[in-house]
């Protein structure tokens, strides 16, 4: 028999890290025609959970009582009547929005009103009922920490680099990946796999001989050269640029994205968190004209895209990187803490 209650982190407010209670009989819901119950054997966090925690305006439609974290991976224990993708015994990792169509992408107000630990309950708990929609099917290859890293990190890292197919990496081309958060190590072992050139930027030296050892083919520190776009490019062939950028920092780092990219290159616009630099002016739209390239903006992924990339990380022997440090369950707080300092290296990991 499915158990009735579960260990579990809850926020009942939003008022940052210390709003997290740990709950060591939380009710679990019944599982429903189209749910499927799943024993979490891993988490991890990002950004976004501190931001959920913290209350800010930018991600509304908060759930007092959530239980927190949408990256997860374990294995189906029940499914309800309904189900047709998945049976016990399968393992799985989670997809971040429930309900959706497999194509749909995924807008802001999608990741509010359904997003995992937002608005319905995530993954820091030991058990989880989730609609099947919230679920795909985990890379056969990875173990279950490495798949929880999947979620957020590594499907928004795919659709930055392979959401267009006519510009997806190859060999031959050059990709800039900024610092060395989930998504940007994760892009690197992506474009790596494809045979591109990878050129990395961190503000650490310790950081910078680990992102050579994953590969990366230059690593610039920027906080040592404040031009490092421009340093970048004159890094390609013939100075023409790199192929794509990843851009993870938004204002603070998109003017140093445009002195880096080609001519028709691609700027994946997968981060907000920064604001423009003192005393420079923020980029506007007018500087894809000047510069002629592509800048897109995304969020995540369609679940479609999730399964090809699982495929591709099989395919590649591709393993997840999860930061040194995993913490137990009853250390969650101190995990959040870790990333909030931003202290941890690729993705931080919570066994469940």
């Amino acid at each position: 028999m499915p158990p009735k209650t579960t260990p579990a982190w809850i926020l009942s407010e939003q008022k940052g890290i210390d709003s997290l209670q740990l709950v060591q009989e939380n009710p679990i819901p019944e599982v429903g025609d189209n749910d499927v119950l799943v024993k979490i054997h891993a988490a991890s966090l990002n950004y976004r959970d501190i931001v959920v925690a913290k209350g800010e305006p930018a991600l509304p439609f908060f759930r007092p009582g959530v239980i927190p974290g949408s990256d997860g991976a374990g294995i189906v224990e029940a499914v309800g009547a309904n189900v047709n993708g998945f049976q016990v015994g399968d393992r799985v990792c989670t997809h971040l929005t429930s309900g959706l169509p497999a194509n749909q992408p995924t807008t802001m107000v999608d990741i509010c009103q359904s997003g995992l630990g937002h608005n319905y309950d995530g993954t820091l708990a030991a058990y989880a009922v989730l609609h099947e929609t919230a679920l795909v099917p985990m890379p056969a290859n990875l173990d279950f920490f490495q798949a929880s890293t999947l979620t957020c990190s590594g499907l928004t890292a795919w659709n930055a680099l392979f959401g267009i197919d006519s510009l997806k990496p190859k060999k031959g081309d050059w990709v800039l990946v900024q610092g060395t958060g989930g998504v940007s190590i994760a892009a690197l072992q992506f474009a790596l796999a494809s045979g591109a050139t990878i050129i990395a930027t961190t503000s650490s030296n310790a950081k910078a001989d680990r992102l050579k050892l994953l590969g990366a083919h230059h690593v610039l520190n920027y906080r040592e050269d404040a031009n490092w776009g421009q340093t970048a490019k004159n890094l390609t062939p013939n100075g023409h640029g790199v192929n794509i950028v990843l851009d993870v920092g938004g204002l603070s780092t998109l003017t140093q994205s445009l002195k880096a990219i080609r001519v028709d290159g691609l700027i994946a616009l997968a981060g907000m968190l920064g604001s423009a630099p003192d005393g420079t002016p923020a980029p506007t739209l007018m500087d894809c004209l000047s510069n002629s390239c592509t800048v897109r903006g995304f969020l995540l992924g369609t679940r479609d895209q999730y399964r090809e990339m699982n495929k591709f990380i099989v395919e590649k022997g591709i393993e997840p990187v999860v930061d040194e440090r995993v913490f137990d369950f009853v250390e969650t707080k101190q995990a959040y803490e870790l990333l909030q300092e931003q202290r941890h290296f690729s993705k931080v990991g919570i066994r469940i």
